[in-house]
């Protein structure tokens, strides 16, 4: 089976330094990052490799995933928003 990567720096390619930076400076991005790339690998180990899983089991996955991206993306804007702040 095709599978989509869902890594944040695929999915946020204009945020790879905001990543980077925030990975290693704040913890809550920290935890919040790896938990999502926690989800993602197994969302994606699990449609790779075909295994038998409830479909709510999988969807209960994703809907996690999307809360988690969400949040990241957010606090990716607000990081972006304080450095153009300081900037100016």
């Amino acid at each position: 089976m095709q599978v989509d990567h869902h890594d944040l720096y695929s999915e946020f390619p204009e945020f790879k330094a905001a990543i980077d930076t925030l990975k290693v400076g704040n913890a809550y991005f920290s935890r919040q990052f790896a938990s999502y790339s926690r989800l993602t690998g197994k969302v994606e180990d699990l449609e790779e490799h075909d295994m038998p899983v409830a479909d709510f089991t999988i969807e209960d996955m994703k809907k996690q995933r999307v809360k988690l991206k969400d949040e990241i993306y957010h606090l990716l804007l607000a990081f972006r928003a304080g450095q153009e702040s300081v900037k100016a």
